[in-house]
């Protein structure tokens, strides 16, 4: 059976995107514009438009496009914003940021992902505005800083580091706490410091290594 993307990425936007309150022209013009089926592991190349998170490897997961969606949202990202990515996975998100924002720097733990993930963005002809890094987010160095850091795996609690990546009134996406009910929010770098703003209730995998430390019960 052959597959009409071009309807299902319309479907998507339309009737999961939409209806969840993702109603920035920008966003919804991103979603419906790149060709996602591009981004999913062949195996899963038919349900590259299902609202369904889908498994990559390494237990990790691409995110449902409507959390993808509302995600894209609250950044807010502008043409001539860069951006830090925690966690390439499958290059999809990446590929937002991208198309949204001026330059994206993705950094991705697990060396076969990032490559997969690098192929992905050049088949949707954008590697000159992305650099994939393999390192671990965790003990990653840089003094550069970026307007957006997006996170797309949840932490328990966030890294202090994180922060420090980010340029005076950036902003940060991440999900936190404890699973099966996290919380999504946005941190904002003010003048007078930061301040978090709630966005919505989800589930997601942890970073590795961000995960809760095991509590021993008596």
């Amino acid at each position: 059976m052959t597959i009409n993307y071009a309807q299902a990425r319309e479907n998507m936007v339309e009737q999961q995107i939409r209806p969840w309150d993702v109603l920035d022209s920008r966003v919804l013009e991103t979603l419906a514009t790149l060709p996602r089926e591009t981004f999913v592991p062949p195996a899963h190349s038919a349900l590259a438009y299902a609202d369904l998170e889908l498994p990559l490897g390494h237990g990790q997961r691409m995110m449902k496009p409507v959390i993808e969606g509302r995600t894209l949202q609250a950044l807010d990202v502008q043409a001539g914003e860069d951006v830090l990515e925690i966690g390439t996975g499958s290059g999809f998100l990446t590929a937002c940021l991208a198309t949204m924002g001026r330059e994206v720097v993705s950094l991705e733990l697990h060396p076969d992902l990032a490559a997969t993930a690098q192929a992905n963005l050049a088949a949707a002809g954008l590697s000159s505005s992305v650099r994939v890094e393999v390192a671990d987010a965790l003990t990653w160095a840089s003094d550069r800083q970026f307007d957006v850091v997006c996170v797309t795996a949840a932490v328990d609690t966030l890294p202090l580091s994180f922060m420090t990546w980010l340029r005076p009134g950036g902003r940060l996406f991440v999900v936190r706490g404890r699973s099966p009910v996290m919380d999504a929010v946005l941190i904002h770098n003010d003048a007078a410091g930061p301040r978090v703003e709630s966005l919505f209730e989800t589930d997601l995998a942890y970073l590795t290594g961000a995960a809760p430390v095991a509590e021993f019960v008596f």
